[in-house]
This record gives structure tokens, C-alpha cells and sequence, in this order.
């Protein structure tokens, strides 16, 4: 189906869904539906940061303030939860997912950190237990983490497991625990596949195709790049209940870490997939979907305008592609990798390689600013994948011409998504100067130190310069890219983030006092960049992002607090109950 078609469809999804928006948020009624007593409240409002108590009515925040003036506004009806400590923040608001690759991998086959034999028999059987009958496993990326285990500092002696030989498996090892579903696996740089035996037979593969490896005239399952896209053309269209059971799982996980809105960059086809969440009660979070850059104006045609939607399914930026990424040492430096000898890579206008996507990259030349120039024009806000120096510093110059051309817009909040490793404190106080947004996700700190140095060596001192990005006047936008890369593995919860971004020490508290300690922020910074900021950046901020009065009932509870704990147990806090238009959609057992 043409996009223009499929996004007129979604067009179409969306509108019928707007009478989902409840309105009134207590009205004549006055009383509560929800009261939160107990613990502090942090509002995220700069001038009244701290209160008691939270009452909601409907789905909006009906009164913050002291417990002895929110109590009275309960009735009959009211649930009060009475917390003994901890903290209630705003709805964590994550600003960068892969909401449908995160549910394939949660339900489907997750082989990052496999790099033997028995581990990945193991994986595969779980999968196939959690799969419905005869589905596929594709894909898996097993061997992410083998020169590095997860957590790892990169460091000399810190990884004892030495696993640096290469891991070739066979289909002797996946065929006992997959009989009743295909599987065509492969490692994470794509340089070797295995199909187990049902994926042959489905796709009839046998000795005689090229690219199928065969010993004794029986195939091993090690096949080609070539031989695994026709292998591929076998596996069936994945059904509407698979998808819908990949989303439940996907918003099970947001729910129990207190992620109540995410951005996700949504392909057409998974609108669908949200409007029938939505329909049937199950849409436990809101989403503000992000399309590629290069359908600004197919969008604009359609009649979609940044914002389109409602406050559980919105049109919000556009994502565009400068370089690649440092998990496949293609994002584009000045200078070379100290592994490679080369600088990394322009993304190329088809985006082909490692990431889906369709065109909208440096390549050809003026291609990335043509499409800046258009979307800025339409109204659109772009956010752009920069991850290397120089990747970064050419985004920040187009990005300038476009704004000079264009002239002043008072919603123009355009962002550079990861803005990895800039060059030092001159392109900060840059990047403030035209107000370009940081759209970070600061777990990428404590896994990507594994192997940072050994790729750049001291450019790694301005990797991840929160510090320096805040102090020029940046503003930081916090998430996740989860699930993560075919490099790593990243998780959605925000408490582990803002850990990394505090401590800049990986899970097991190395190394000591951080990894470039002077980039190290504040609880507060860190907080601010998964709440208010990102209800700013998306243009929300009159309705979320802040505990306050006729704000949507957007709430997480805390079982500690995380301005009194030690930074180390930033980590290990844990989410009581997560509360989304005044509905709790986690509650922890035994809470």
C-alpha cells in the first residue's frame, strides 16, 4: 500500500478516536475519584515543588496541596492510597522507543546476550513457550555482549569470561526446542544466520540452493545472507493477535517502570495496532508517534499537522538519520576509529543497512536540509540521529541555515536525538544559542563504556556531556531507545536511566566515583528530563509533564524517595503504582 494511502487511513483511525478524550475533570461534582496521601510529592513546578497530597476526578488532577485540605475532597466513592513514605512524581514520559521491536523481543526471541550452546538452547525453548503454536522466531542478534559482558567498564581484567571466539551454532543445537516453530536467527552484525529445520522446510531449502551450508548431505542450518532473505520470503505476514499480543507485552513493561506516555517511532502499520488498543480498554499509555522525516509532506497532504491526535494517540516530530551508529562503528567522527581506521558513515537517503527506515538522510548532499526546510515550513519539529562529532556539528549547521531561511516560529523545537559525543563545551553553548533540544537516553552511558574507548579513546571524555549540555542551557530530554540496538540491549525504566545519568556507573557500581564524573547531574536535572522537559519538547506542557491542577492524571508512586536515597539505590527503586487518566494500570503486589 502507498504511504500516502496509509496515512490517510491513519488520518481516519485517528478522528474516529477523538471521542475518547474524556472531558471534565470533576466539574459541579467537585469530589474525588483518587486521593494520594503519605508520601511526597514532588510537582515538577519550579515555584511550588513539594506537596502532600494529590486528589483526581476523572482523568485529571483535581488538587495538590497539604493532606489536610485534599482529604476532605473524598466521598464515598473515593479510593485513598495511604502510602507510608516514598515519593509521587509526574508520569515518566520516555522519549525515544521502538515500541513494536521492544514487543517482538519481549514475546519473541532476545538472544543479545547469548554466546554458547546451552544459553541459546535455552532461549529459544522459552520463546516457543510463550510464542502461539507455529509462529516464527526471527532475528535474536545473539553475541552482542561476547567481547564485552553486559555492565562491563571496558576495561582491562573486568570481563573474566574472555569470550572473544566467535559463536557458530547449528541447527542441532535449536531443533530440539523448536520443533513446532520456524526459526531463522542471527548475530548481531548480521555475518552469520541459522535456520532450524521447520524454517528449511517451510521455505523448501536444501543442499542444492547456494548459500545453504551442508555436511554429509544434510544441511547444517548455517546458511548465507542471500539464502536467509529467500528463507524470508517463506514466513507468513504476522497476524493482527501476534501484534496485539507483542503490544500487550510491550505496555506491560512501560506500566510496571511508570512510563505513562512514550514517543515511538511508528511505522503506518502499527497505528492499526493502537487504535484497537485503544477500542478495547487495553492502551495502559499514551503515545506520541514519530514518522520519518521524508513523509512530512505526504503527511501534510493527508491533513496531519504536528500534534494531530488526541492525548493517548498524537502525531509528534519527524525523525531524521545523519549518521549511523558506535554499536557498528558508523556514526561519523573528524577523526578515525582507533579499530577501524575509518570515520563512520553518512546516512544515505535510502537508510539500507542496519536501521528500516525510509529516506532521510545527508546522503546526497542538500537532502537532509531540503527536508528541514519543508517539514519547518509545514509546522513539523524534527529530531535528527547524530551520534558522532562531526555528525553532530553538521546537523547544528543545518539545522542554523534552516532557522536563518525559515525565520523565527514560536513552536520550533527541533532536537537531535542521542547527541552522543559532541566535541566539547563550544558545541553546547552552540546548540543553546539556536535552542536545539538534547534528546538523550542516558542508560546508553553505562552500557556503551564497555567498549567507547577502545573505538575513540579520549573523545569518549565528551560522550554523553550532560553536565557541560546543561550548563551551557541545553535542554535535556530524557528516554531510552528501547529496546535498544542489534549492538545492546536497553531498558525502559526511567529509574535506572536516572541512575546512569547521576552516577555514571554501570549496575555494579563501577568504575569508582563514575565515568567522567564532571558530566554527572543532579536527581532533580535527571527528573526534569524525563517529565517536564519532554511534556515541553513534544508540546504538552499545559497538560503534562507536572503535577498540578486540571493536568491529566499522569502519576508514578515510588517506594522511596530519590531525593533522600544514596545515589547507588537510584537503581533499585521500585515503582508502587503507576496511575494513567486517573486509572492505575500497575499496582505491585503487595502494595
Amino acid at each position: 500500500m502507498p504511504r500516502i494511502v496509509q496515512l490517510f487511513a491513519v488520518v481516519v483511525a485517528l478522528a474516529v478516536g477523538l471521542w475518547v478524550l474524556r472531558q471534565g475533570w470533576g466539574g459541579d461534582e467537585g469530589g474525588a475519584d483518587l486521593i494520594v496521601t503519605g508520601a511526597r510529592v514532588w510537582t515538577g513546578d519550579m515555584d511550588a515543588p513539594w506537596a502532600e497530597a494529590v486528589a483526581i476526578s476523572g482523568d485529571r488532577i483535581l488538587a495538590v496541596g497539604p493532606a489536610s485540605e485534599v482529604r476532605v475532597l473524598g466521598g464515598e466513592g473515593t479510593r485513598f492510597l495511604e502510602l507510608e513514605g516514598g515519593l509521587v512524581t509526574p508520569g515518566f514520559i520516555d522519549n525515544h522507543t521502538h515500541f513494536n521491536r521492544a514487543g517482538e523481543l519481549l514475546l519473541g526471541v532476545n538472544l543479545l546476550e547469548v554466546d554458547d550452546a546451552e544459553s541459546l538452547a535455552e532461549e529459544v525453548r522459552s520463546t516457543a513457550e510463550r510464542l502461539p503454536p507455529g509462529a516464527w522466531m526471527v532475528g535474536g542478534m545473539w553475541g552482542a555482549y561476547a567481547q564485552w559482558s553486559m555492565s562491563s567498564t571496558g576495561e582491562a581484567g573486568d570481563d573474566p569470561g574472555g569470550r572473544n571466539e566467535e559463536f557458530r551454532p547449528d541447527r542441532s543445537v535449536i531443533d530440539p526446542v523448536s520443533a513446532d516453530h520456524p526459526a531463522l536467527l542471527w548475530n548481531w552484525d548480521r555475518s552469520l544466520y541459522l535456520a532450524n529445520g521447520a524454517a528449511l522446510d517451510a521455505a523448501g531449502a536444501a543442499c542444492g540452493w547456494e548459500g545453504v551450508e551442508c555436511e554429509d548431505g544434510r544441511a547444517t542450518g548455517r546458511v548465507s545472507s542471500a539464502a536467509a532473505s529467500r528463507i524470508r520470503a517463506a514466513i507468513p505476514p504476522k497476524t493482527m493477535e501476534q501484534r496485539l499480543a507483542e503490544a500487550r507485552a510491550a505496555l506491560a513493561d512501560l506500566a510496571q517502570y511508570g512510563v505513562t506516555t512514550f514517543f515511538d517511532i511508528t511505522p503506518p502499520s502499527q497505528v492499526e495496532v493502537y487504535e484497537r488498543l485503544r477500542e478495547s480498554g487495553e492502551l495502559t499509555a499514551r503515545v506520541n508517534m514519530r514518522m520519518v522525516l521524508d513523509t512530512w509532506d505526504e503527511m501534510r497532504d493527508s491533513g496531519i499537522t504536528e500534534g494531530f491526535g488526541d492525548d493517548w494517540i498524537r502525531y509528534q516530530g519527524l525523525k531524521g538519520f545523519v549518521d549511523g551508529i558506535m554499536g557498528n562503528s558508523q556514526a561519523r567522527f573528524y577523526e578515525p576509529y582507533r579499530t577501524t581506521g575509518v570515520r563512520g558513515q553518512w546516512r544515505d537517503a535510502s537508510n539500507t543497512g542496519y536501521v528500516t527506515g525510509n529516506g532521510s538522510g545527508m546522503d546526497p548532499p542538500g537532502n537532509m536540509e531540503a527536508l528541514l526546510l519543508g517539514a519547518d515550513r509545514a509546522g513539523f519539529n524534527p529530531r535528527v540521529h547524530a551520534i558522532g562529532d562531526e555528525a553532530i556539528d553538521s546537523i547544528v549547521d543545518v539545522m542554523a541555515r534552516v532557522m536563518a531561511a525559515n525565520g523565527p516560529r514560536q513552536d520550533r523545537r527541533f532536537a537531535i536525538i542521542h547527541n552522543q559525543v559532541i566535541q566539547g563545551p563550544a558545541t553546547a553553548a552552540r546548540q543553546a544559542e539556536l535552542g536545539i533540544i538534547a534528546e538523550m537516553q542516558p542508560y546508553h552511558t553505562i552500557d556503551d563504556m564497555r567498549w567507547m574507548a577502545e573505538r575513540i579513546g579520549d573523545r569518549s571524555r565528551w560522550a554523553y556531556a550532560f553536565r557541560t549540555l546543561h550548563d551551557a542551557g541545553v535542554l535535556l530530554s530524557f528516554g531510552s531507545d528501547w529496546p535498544g540496538t542489534n549492538a545492546a540491549w536497553y531498558t525502559v525504566n526511567p529509574l535506572q536511566g536516572i541512575y546512569a545519568a547521576v552516577t555514571r556507573q554501570t549496575l555494579e557500581g563501577t568504575p569508582e566515583g563514575g565515568w567522567y564524573p564532571e558530566e554527572r547531574i543532579d536527581v532533580e536535572t535527571a527528573l526534569r528530563a524525563y517529565t517536564v522537559n519532554n511534556a515541553w519538547v513534544a508540546g504538552e506542557e499545559d497538560r503534562k509533564g507536572r503535577v498540578a491542577p486540571g493536568f491529566l492524571a499522569d502519576l508514578v508512586v515510588l517506594d522511596r524517595d530519590l531525593f533522600q536515597v544514596d545515589p547507588a539505590e537510584l537503581k533499585d527503586v521500585q515503582v508502587l503504582f503507576t496511575v494513567v487518566g486517573g486509572g492505575i494500570v500497575f499496582e505491585r503486589e503487595g502494595s
